[in-house]
Order: C-alpha cells, then structure tokens, then sequence
C-alpha cells in the first residue's frame, strides 16, 4: 500500500481536529453528557470511521478498504472490553461526574501516542522478523483462552472487581505531592507557594498507562487483519477517540454484555489461528518443515475474516441483550412473588391477632 506524506498528513489533521472539537466543545465546559448527546456523537465518530474506510477503499481499493474496516471493528469491540476497566478505574478515584469527559480524553490522548510507538515497533519486527507472527498468534490464543475461562468462572467479575493501581502510578502518588482531594478541573494545583498535583492527573495516568496493556492484545490483533501500518493506526485512532462517548452511552448497559467475553474470545481465537498460518505460510523458522514454508490450510480471505468478526459480534450483543432481559424479567417476577408472599403472611398474623 502506497500512501503518500500527504495520507499521514490528512489523517494527523482529521485525528488533530477530532481531538480539538472534542476539548472545545465538550471538556472546556465540564459537564455530564446526557444520553441523547452521548448517542449523537457515539454516532458521529462511527460515521466519520465509516467514511474514512470509504475513501481509503476508494483510493487504494476493495482490499485494503475491508482489512480497515476488519480492523476497526475488531478495535472497537476490544475497546468495549476496556471500558469495563475505565469505569472501575474513574469510581476507584471517585472523579466526578462532570469532570469524567476531560479524564477520558487525557487518558486517550495519551493512549494514541502509546499505541503510535506500538504500532511503529511491531510493522519494524513484522518487517524484519517474520517468526513473530508465531509469537503474536500464540500469545492472542492464551489470550482468548483467558477471556473465555474468565466468563465461565467469573460471569459477573466486572460488578465487583477492584481497581489495583500499576506500579508506576503507586510510585507518581508516593513521590510527587498530591492534594486531599479534586481542585475543580485541575490537574495540577498550587497552593501556598507549592506545586502539587490532583487526583485527577493521577487518573488520567492511570488510564493511558494501562492502555499499554491493551495495546498487548489489540496490535497483533489487527496486524492480522493488515500489515499497513497506515491502517493499523487509523483504525486504533478512530475505535479510541469514539471511546468517551461511547463510555456515557453505555455506562449502564456495560452489565448486560455477559457473553462479551466468549465473543472476544472467538474473535481473539480467530485471528490468533490466521497468524500461527500464515507463520506456517511464510515460514523460516528451521526446526519447522525444514524452514521451508507450509502450506497446512489455505489463509482466510479477508472478506470472510470481516464477515466472521461481525458475525461474532451480532451473536454476541443480540444474545447477551437477549439473556439479561429475561434474567430482569425473571428476578422482578421473584421479587413480586416475595411481595405477596410477605404481604399473606401479614395479613395471616393479623387475622390470627384479631381472633
């Protein structure tokens, strides 16, 4: 794929723009989205992706237009994963409600350059080395076996997980002076002489960093789908600035995707078998097949890989949405049934007083 200075520059100024309406518009007046803004601009980000993918499908063609497409989508659904930890994170911290926009794109900004090294590392290892395939793909079945066996023993982890800070925030908070609690908007604050940061930055720290974990499973992720680093890091910048509305749009409804893990997990399983393959298919490695290239099974097209991560998608929420109705259905049925059951036996001791 040949993209020309003027393709990054163009993409720079869409995510510069993006990224500009977002702290004008939104973060330099605090204030707590309602669900009708929330889902307009949700919407927004999602078009703008959509028409970003049109024009690089018709600059460059049908191809390279569906592994974007694959890979943003597959961005996006691992990104609703994170949002469970963003949620715990921000309550851990206890930010207020108001000022959850502005930590929620400080710690996106931050994870857009975190992921831009990430990205320029992994096209240089994937240029040179093409034995990491082994290692990614590897690593992304572990990675889906762990999703998988967390949804089977611990169905409704996310309602009672706690926040662990890393390392690196525990030692921010020990050597830098904090304030007692949140100054307004601020991230850092002096007082009396004294340069002192808030526990706001510490959170916008928090969250950046830990996308670097992310980072772990969504890159060789989508270097599966597409080895055009251009590609690669448009669609993790439009899967992560769409992040803070979408963080207000289903922040109540993040519960109902039970079955959020095994959809990852297939997907993750998926894509973690096309890279061992196509390791095998480019082979080098000499204590496999001689370092000659093997052609066990033929590599998925990527018009079926995109089909099957929708697929995945559609089943997953559908069934998820689906299951948890008729679980709220049922259990406020119990509790009704537990209400005239207490209310008869009332009545039954009153009439008993009164005989």
């Amino acid at each position: 794929m040949d993209v020309h200075a003027l393709g990054w520059l163009a993409l720079a100024a869409i995510i510069i723009t993006m990224i500009t309406i977002d702290i004008v518009g939104h973060v330099r007046t605090p204030h707590e989205p309602t669900l009708k803004e929330a889902a307009q601009w949700s919407i927004g980000y999602i078009a703008m992706a959509v028409v970003f993918g049109g024009i690089v499908w018709a600059i460059w063609g049908g191809t390279y237009g569906q592994e974007y497409f694959a890979g943003y989508i597959t961005e996006k659904a691992l990104s609703i994963d994170n949002l469970f930890v963003f949620v715990i994170m921000i309550a851990a911290f206890r930010v207020p409600r108001r000022y959850q926009q502005e930590v929620l794109l400080a710690g996106i900004i931050i994870s857009l350059f975190l992921r831009l090294a990430f990205i320029l590392a992994g096209a240089a290892l994937i240029e040179n080395f093409s034995w990491i395939f082994y290692l990614f793909g590897a690593w992304l079945l572990w990675t889906a076996f762990s999703q998988a066996r967390e949804g089977v023993e611990e169905p409704d982890a996310h309602e009672d997980e706690e926040y662990h800070p890393t390392g690196f925030v525990r030692l921010v908070a020990k050597v830098v002076p904090m304030t007692d609690g949140f100054v307004a908007g601020k991230l850092i604050h002096r007082h009396a002489g004294r340069t002192m940061i808030t526990p706001m930055l510490l959170c916008v720290i928090a969250i950046g960093t830990a996308d670097v974990m992310f980072a772990v499973d969504s890159i060789p992720a989508i270097y599966s789908l597409t080895s055009e680093p251009y590609l690669v890091f448009a669609a993790n910048a439009f899967s992560l600035l769409g992040l803070r509305q979408l963080y207000f749009l289903i922040d109540g409804l993040l519960d109902r995707l039970i079955y959020l893990h095994y959809g990852l997990a297939a997907i993750l399983a998926f894509i973690g078998f096309k890279l061992v393959n196509h390791a095998l298919h480019t082979n080098e490695v000499p204590f496999i097949n001689g370092g000659e290239p093997w052609e066990v099974v033929p590599e998925p097209e990527i018009g079926t890989s995109l089909g099957f991560i929708v697929v995945v998608i559609l089943i997953t929420v559908v069934a998820s949405v689906l299951v948890s109705r008729h679980r709220a259905r049922r259990a406020a049925r119990e509790a009704a049934g537990e209400g005239v059951g207490i209310a008869e036996s009332g009545d039954a001791v009153t009439a008993q007083s009164g005989a």
